[in-house]
């Protein structure tokens, strides 16, 4: 029996350049991809997080509006502007007032941006509803 040297076993058989090449091109493709898929995340991420900010600075604007209501027995109507500083940023907050057609019940609507001109491009505004408590009303 003669043994043939010349074909190698198949476990011996090493990658050639052009699968290399291959391998290469696909990865260089691949690795851009998922790297800008976990930019856009990270932005979404820094977005809601701006968001979930600027309704707390909302909330809290709504609630002065009704500390101010069961204080004074009175609440301003029409455009009040302001800034607070929250989480080490400044926030830009814009609220009007206007009185429903039910005596006592304002109806307001404050809005919420992290740039002093950002009221045409707010990240968040709140619709809320006071009432002028009724013990204060008839003094």
């Amino acid at each position: 029996m003669r043994s043939n040297r010349s074909s190698r076993p198949s476990s011996d058989r090493a990658f050639t350049l052009v699968e290399v090449m291959v391998a290469l091109a696909v990865v260089s493709v691949a690795v851009p991809a998922l790297l800008l898929a976990l930019s856009q995340q990270l932005d979404g991420t820094r977005y809601l997080q701006d968001r979930i900010q600027a309704q707390w600075v909302a909330a809290n604007r709504l609630v002065e509006l009704r500390l101010v209501s069961a204080a004074k027995g009175t609440l301003q109507t029409g455009l009040i502007t302001g800034s607070e500083e929250m989480a080490g940023r400044i926030w830009y907050w814009w609220s009007e007032g206007e009185e429903t057609q039910v005596p006592g019940f304002f109806r307001y609507e404050v809005t919420v941006s992290d740039s002093e001109d950002g009221f045409s491009t707010p990240l968040h505004t709140l619709d809320g509803y006071l009432m002028v408590a009724q013990a204060n009303r008839g003094r």
